[in-house]
């Protein structure tokens, strides 16, 4: 069940990757467009790209069906917020400050929720110390290979320096607030808190990795600009 090859399939984080694009001096813009509509298409995309990777659907029935079930869960919230965005739009600006701990409280309370059920169901008498740091290990490669990729891919296709660290900082985002909802819909009774381990591993070595990173370019950034004024 400890399975890292269904995180290459969640789409992107928002949050994260326009903070460490932003951070590395990237195109910011491009960054929103490109997270956001990776937040879009997984919704449809993550369930087909699951079953082809693993090649079942948990109980979910058919791919179709865990595609409703995902967007009645993400899609539907996220519309009507948009559509009620001109009666509460104001009011959402005016109280930004407390919404946000709701929003990240939420998102904690869900990783919680699932993590605490798997530890309740045993998941620390199934996993040993060894097949841990082999997971670690694991996903630690399957980063570097993103990472390395998404580089390769933009210098290949031409790309200027800011357009790169956007593909490189959104390109290799996978979230754990889309993922672990995904997840409870695709694995019904394969034992969930297995099934999220390898993404909640995934999600702290790449905040670290592109914590590293981000400050690498930005650096870099200040180098070069202070060399071109002088």
């Amino acid at each position: 069940l400890l399975h890292p090859v269904p995180c290459v399939a969640l789409p992107a984080t928002v949050q994260s990757a326009i903070a460490f694009t932003s951070l590395a001096r990237g195109n910011v813009p491009a960054a929103i467009c490109s997270a956001a509509a990776s937040s879009l298409l997984g919704i449809f995309l993550t369930p087909l790209l699951v079953m082809l990777l693993l090649g079942a659907g948990g109980d979910t029935g058919s791919g179709l069906d865990a595609v409703l079930k995902i967007t009645l869960q993400l899609l539907v919230p996220f519309v009507a917020g948009q559509v009620a965005r001109r009666w509460i739009g104001a009011w959402v600006k005016r109280n930004a400050r407390w919404l946000k701990v709701v929003d990240q409280g939420s998102i904690l309370l869900v990783v919680y929720t699932a993590f605490s059920e798997a530890v309740v169901t045993g998941l620390w008498h199934t996993v040993s110390p060894q097949h841990l740091a082999g997971l670690f290990v694991v996903c630690a490669i399957l980063l570097a290979v993103v990472l390395f990729g998404t580089r390769l891919l933009g210098k290949a296709l031409g790309f200027d320096l800011e357009d790169r660290i956007t593909i490189l900082f959104a390109g290799s985002k996978k979230s754990l607030a889309t993922g672990v909802p995904m997840a409870q819909v695709l694995f019904v009774g394969s034992g969930i808190g297995a099934m999220i381990l390898p993404l909640m591993l995934f999600h702290q070595i790449q905040l670290m990795v592109c914590a590293v990173l981000a400050q690498r370019y930005a650096s870099r950034e200040q180098g070069v600009e202070a060399s071109a004024v002088s």
